[in-house]
């Protein structure tokens, strides 16, 4: 039977400022990667979030970023990798202050995350950071990438990622979203999509070329009352095809 969980980035708002419906969106899912405060986030909305994660027993993950508060932590910041380092374990270290033993998972955010795909120095900086503060975390890395590849190689504890609504290049890379196309709308296709990569192992990319994928949890949104219908609607249809949807710690080893 094909195994998967399905991922939500929340805990998105800070101050005066609201993003996302978490309190509609996680119920959907089975693992949660929240915010720590350098693309958003605070202390109270970390609070409430993991309050609100663990009344659902949903599996609750750190989702570090860039310092870009600005930018939605999605520009690159040129950091050297002690620094990177640093601000992993600073970001782990504020939610688990709030999450204890419930911490299954790091995530990285936005820019961080898709150059941890692409520049290994990066992703050693985290997989260093993560390992050190506690190495039996579950590594959220993206699907097929030398990151995914690096980690395995480490011996520790890897979730291969896909994407639900979001495009793929030839090289299983995700399209920027500056580039039209990048960012699916259709629930139909980005169903179908999903259900191929979970029954079939494979996706088909921007240009039409069919691509192996080997993921373990896909990433949903919960920004619109749109995205929480998909994530219901997936979700229902995953089941119906014989999936089995478990969240990482309960598979991941």
């Amino acid at each position: 039977m094909n195994v998967v969980d399905l991922n939500a980035d929340v805990g998105e708002s800070y101050g005066l400022m609201h993003s996302g419906i978490d309190s509609e969106i996680i119920p959907h899912v089975t693992s949660v990667n929240i915010a720590t405060g350098f693309h958003s986030g605070d202390p109270d909305t970390i609070k409430k979030t993991v309050e609100l994660a663990l009344s659902y027993s949903k599996s609750i993950g750190a989702h570090p970023s860039y310092p870009d508060l600005q930018g939605f932590g999605r520009r690159k910041i040129d950091m050297d990798i002690d620094s990177i380092e640093n601000l992993i374990s600073y970001q782990v270290g504020a939610l688990h202050a709030f999450s204890k033993d419930n911490l299954n998972h790091v995530k990285p955010h936005g820019a961080l995350y898709n150059n941890a795909a692409k520049d290994m120095n990066i992703a050693e900086a985290i997989f260093k950071s993560v390992d050190f503060f506690d190495n039996t975390l579950i590594h959220v890395s993206l699907a097929n990438s030398e990151w995914s590849k690096f980690l395995k190689s480490k011996k520790v504890k890897v979730a291969n990622e896909g994407f639900a609504d979001r495009s793929y290049d030839e090289n299983g890379h995700l399209v920027a979203r500056s580039i039209e196309g990048s960012v699916l709308h259709n629930e139909n296709e980005i169903i179908e999509r999903v259900i191929g990569m979970v029954k079939n192992k494979t996706v088909k990319s921007i240009t039409g070329k069919l691509i192996q994928l080997n993921v373990d949890t896909i990433c949903l949104h919960g920004d619109n009352k749109e995205s929480i219908l998909l994530a219901k609607n997936l979700r229902k249809e995953l089941l119906s095809y014989g999936c089995e949807i478990k969240s990482l710690p309960q598979f991941i080893n």
